[in-house]
């Protein structure tokens, strides 16, 4: 139907030429050189089989985001039969064949940039034309690169243990939005770098939880798609954290009186034991101020006798009978005395001969 509707059309301008003719026809015959010489306008425009057209590949709908010295190769489909004529601008103009090469083919066309740069980013047109009927597609190309640092930075304050930033946003973003700001910290001791914010948006910020006593320089880097910036403007001055003067006051307090009278907390046992096996008895008390132990047997003071070893620590009383025979055997009594008072406890020791 293509084919047919051209070759109508083809038709019609011929029949427009031949009524321009018929006036001077009236006049008289042409000469064969007059003749010869309108034969052009009565050619047929080529049949076209294909209109053209452009398949534009989704991701180039929008935006196409490279790196600065990244490889821009642009595979474009095409449609057109006979082959189409195919041409490209770059922001209405011709492209610069120096750093941009094109290749036509039956069917694509391929734009090829070796080592992308800032100046090619654009819109970059391409245009299918076929006789009267053309196509056209737009492509943007955004050619991207790291960051300027920011101009300046300042240290504007310092109390405790925090400080206050303050910068100027860089002057070359790179040819994209910045993502943010990172800062960091080094102190003057260690000399190492530590980050304390990352993609901060604002150009003011306080730094806390800084060690008292160090001092501290600063700097920030601006940040973009491609990364940080190659450098990064450090503060003159440094952050010096100081010591803060405490005065301590002693609460005062009521003295606890911690004075008690002698009291047992565990008593003697009852024990029998064998004629010359050392045998030894134990008990425990509690008192304050320290009390004095006794031990009585059968209510006489054992204090000086060879045959026994009395012992008190740590509120623990012990008293050791050595190689006791049955005379030994009767009721032993520990008593325990101090300025608040005195308590006792008493036992029953038996010994038996051997069998």
């Amino acid at each position: 139907m293509e084919t047919a509707t051209t070759l109508e059309i083809a038709s019609c301008s011929q029949r427009r030429v031949e009524a321009a003719a018929d006036p001077a026809d009236a006049k008289g015959p042409r000469t064969s050189h007059q003749q010869e010489a309108g034969s052009p306008s009565l050619q047929l425009l080529p049949s076209i089989e294909e209109h053209p057209k452009i398949w534009l590949p989704r991701a180039l709908k929008q935006t196409y985001i490279r790196k600065a010295g990244e490889t821009v190769n642009l595979l474009i489909p095409i449609q057109g039969k006979p082959k189409p004529q195919t041409t490209w601008t770059h922001n209405g103009c011709a492209l610069d064949s120096s750093r941009v090469s094109v290749r036509n083919g039956e069917h694509d066309s391929i734009l090829f940039i070796r080592e992308a740069q800032r100046t090619d980013s654009g819109c970059y047109q391409l245009c299918v034309q076929l006789g009267g009927l053309q196509a056209t597609a737009t492509i943007n190309i955004l050619v991207i690169e790291k960051p300027g640092p920011p101009q300046s930075i300042k240290l504007v304050d310092v109390w405790g243990a925090n400080a206050t930033l303050e910068w100027t946003p860089p002057q070359d973003t790179g040819n994209t939005a910045l993502l943010g700001y990172t800062v960091q910290k080094a102190d003057k001791k260690s000399g190492l770098w530590f980050t304390v914010l990352e993609r901060y948006h604002r150009t003011s910020c306080v730094v806390s939880d800084l060690i008292v006593g160090n001092s501290y320089a600063f700097r920030v880097f601006a940040e973009n798609q491609c990364g940080l910036s190659d450098t990064a403007p450090v503060t003159a001055d440094l952050a010096h954290i100081q010591k803060a003067a405490t005065v301590y006051k002693a609460k005062g307090f009521a003295q606890r009186d911690l004075s008690e009278a002698p009291k047992f907390t565990q008593p003697l046992a009852d024990c029998t034991t064998v004629t010359g096996y050392d045998t030894q008895l134990f008990c425990c008390v509690r008192a304050s101020p320290r009390p004095k132990i006794i031990w009585l047997k059968n209510k006489m003071d054992l204090q000086g006798n060879p045959k026994y070893r009395a012992l008190s620590q740590l509120g623990i009383c012990s008293l050791e009978i050595r190689k006791p025979s049955p005379f030994d055997g009767g009721i032993y009594t520990c008593k325990a005395i101090n300025a608040l008072g005195e308590a006792s406890v008493d036992c029953r020791v038996d010994v038996k001969a051997p069998h």
